[in-house]
């Protein structure tokens, strides 16, 4: 993708799945437009075959990623009032607590160990299900649930339907009874959350629980086995930030920015209106694509691009948790887990390093994520 961005940044391309042609939008710049702008829908998919990677639609037609405003506005308002930065911020001891369990976890037993096993796996699904106090039973087969959905092989359709179908009873029903019997949770917070006299419908706070759980472990589990694994390969960068540990918040950003962490698009937008964008026009009704991973990448935003730099001076803020209106609500959370999950790692193991050659570690290739299925490491 990197050379249609320098050659045809705005071009009509086949998706594996859905109907017709769409349009790829890969630059930094128009990326940001795209995704900020009203005259491109994401509620205009509902109910379309739209093109994408997947052999289903991941998200629910009721979900809160296939809204406009100013219903976006509405539901985004009343779940950031729930799952604000400072709702967050209480749970810094817990998260610290969990990351040091599973860090000693991987000492007590001895090298090598699995970074994937060990933390990428148990913290970001312990943690959002903490915050929601989904009891640690159901917790296996919602994990379970999550994998199925993001399948990218035909073969994995019906197991990602009867997934989507099972995530949305599961929360069907527990949002009822935590709407009638709240709790002092995430999940019982946004069940009777108010401003003025809105509410979350039903189906609204069904669809929401269940989005948060998927999309709050899920990304960042694999963020954190694709940090470590880019870490453990860049000696120079980790060199640096073991000598400096003070640049461990920049070094976070400059790698969800340098790392493409999914192997294709998310979900798209219809054009509401004839667009002209760098000299091409997107018609009314044509489906649009962006990517963030080639848009991280850019030389127009970023200078050396290819180049991970811990010390970069005021870059421009990176689009791993996308942008505009559908900026990732849990993008607070995420930053939490990344940064005590991988402080943590590199203080309690000052001479991590990989325990098998680069070449032997394993790689994804069966959903949308791009994550080592396993990270074996010793110290």
């Amino acid at each position: 993708m990197t050379r249609m961005r320098e050659q045809e940044p705005i071009a009509r391309v086949e998706m594996p799945y859905g109907s017709g042609a769409c349009w790829l939008v890969t630059r930094y710049a128009d990326v940001r437009l795209v995704t900020s702008d009203r005259r491109f829908s994401r509620a205009a998919l509902v109910g379309k075959d739209f093109p994408r990677i997947t052999p289903a639609p991941i998200a629910q037609d009721e979900a809160i990623n296939l809204m406009d405003p100013p219903v976006l506005n509405r539901i985004r308002r009343l779940a950031a009032h729930a799952f604000g930065p400072r709702q967050i911020d209480r749970l810094r001891p817990w998260v610290q607590a969990m990351v040091d369990e599973s860090v000693e976890a991987m000492a007590t037993q001895g090298a090598p160990a699995d970074v994937v096993t060990h933390l990428s796996d148990r913290l970001p699904l312990a943690t959002i299900c903490e915050l929601l106090d989904i009891p640690e039973q159901d917790r296996p087969r919602l994990r379970a649930w999550a994998m199925a959905m993001m399948a990218m092989t035909p073969q994995g359709r019906a197991d990602a339907a009867e997934a989507k179908k099972q995530l949305r009873v599961y929360f069907d029903e527990l949002t009822a009874h935590r709407r009638a019997e709240p709790g002092d949770d995430l999940l019982s917070a946004l069940a009777t959350a108010r401003i003025d006299d809105e509410v979350l419908t039903p189906a609204e706070l069904s669809v929401l629980a269940m989005l948060l759980t998927v999309t709050g472990h899920d990304t960042t589990t694999y963020d954190i086995s694709n940090i470590a694994f880019t870490l453990l390969t860049h000696p120079e960068q980790l060199g640096q930030l073991r000598e400096n540990p003070a640049l461990l918040d920049q070094a976070i950003e400059e790698m969800l920015r340098y790392i493409p962490f999914r192997q294709g698009v998310g979900i798209p937008r219809v054009a509401l209106e004839d667009v002209t964008i760098d000299g091409v026009t997107i018609r009314a009704g044509d489906t649009v694509h962006v990517s963030y991973l080639t848009a991280n990448r850019d030389g127009r935003a970023y200078e050396r691009p290819d180049e991970l730099d811990f010390e970069r001076s005021s870059p421009p803020a990176h689009l791993a948790f996308g942008h505009g209106m559908h900026h990732c609500l849990g993008s607070h959370l995420a930053r939490l887990m990344l940064r005590t999950s991988i402080g943590t790692l590199l203080a309690r193991f000052p001479d991590l390093r990989l325990a098998v050659p680069v070449d032997e570690v394993r790689w994804n290739t069966q959903s949308i994520w791009r994550y080592p299925l396993a990270l074996p490491v010793e110290w």
